[in-house]
């Protein structure tokens, strides 16, 4: 399953992608292929007029992927009785957020809370593994479906209940912000060095570093176990 193994002449028809320069190659699971190519929950045209509930949407097509999520939701219960997607990106985005919709919405659907418990380490656990580099896909539905909370509690009225996460800087010289270390740490880099030559933080800042070493630390482990 990594994307770091060697790549050996054996294993060429066997790998489904390859690395023409590293020669570094990874092997997608059977389920994933499931989801890529027969993918779950997925909603290709607009929904009719009071069909769900709250929409979230992230990303933006000019700088990559996109992920729409739709949500339906029993107000009794909370649980999600219904979610749909569709998304602009990699095979990887498409398999993960499939297995996420059914994740959700499986045995009567999960609550909101319950569902916003679900961490990409169980969305690659039950895909069978993705590649290090491509946790990034199962963030973006989860940071979707976050937002079509938050949409749905404004909808309703619960206020109070919507999570807003807000940017601190970390390196004031590059006004260089906690988000962006996510960011660098959600594309691979998970020491203070990988970090550093992706966004130069806390070269010019030095005072700034116990705190970037322990954000990466913290979100090394939130979003690789």
């Amino acid at each position: 399953m990594s994307d770091t193994t060697p790549i050996k002449t054996s294993d060429l028809e066997k790998s489904d992608v390859v690395n023409k320069t590293t020669g570094q190659k990874w092997v997608y699971s059977p389920i994933v292929k499931e989801h890529f190519f027969h993918p779950k929950n997925i909603l290709l045209e607009e929904p009719a007029e009071g069909q769900f509930d709250a929409r979230g949407t992230v990303g933006s097509p000019a700088c990559g992927d996109v992920m729409d999520i739709w949500i339906k939701v029993d107000p009794t219960t909370e649980r999600v009785v219904d979610l749909k997607w569709k998304t602009f990106g990699c095979g990887s985005a498409i398999a993960a957020t499939s297995m996420f919709s059914v994740m959700v919405t499986e045995n009567g659907g999960l609550t909101i809370e319950d569902a916003m418990k679900i961490k990409p380490q169980d969305i690659m656990e039950r895909l069978g593994g993705l590649p290090n580099r491509k946790i990034h896909c199962s963030v973006l539905a989860d940071k979707a479906f976050r937002k079509a909370v938050n949409n749905y509690f404004h909808a309703v009225g619960k206020h109070d209940r919507v999570e807003v996460e807000g940017a601190r800087v970390v390196d004031k010289n590059l006004n260089i912000t906690d988000k962006d270390i996510e960011e660098a740490v959600l594309e691979g880099a998970q020491t203070l060095d990988e970090v550093q030559k992706k966004l130069k933080v806390g070269v010019g800042d030095p005072e700034a570093i116990p705190e970037i070493e322990q954000l990466i630390r913290f979100y090394s482990e939130k979003y690789y176990g």
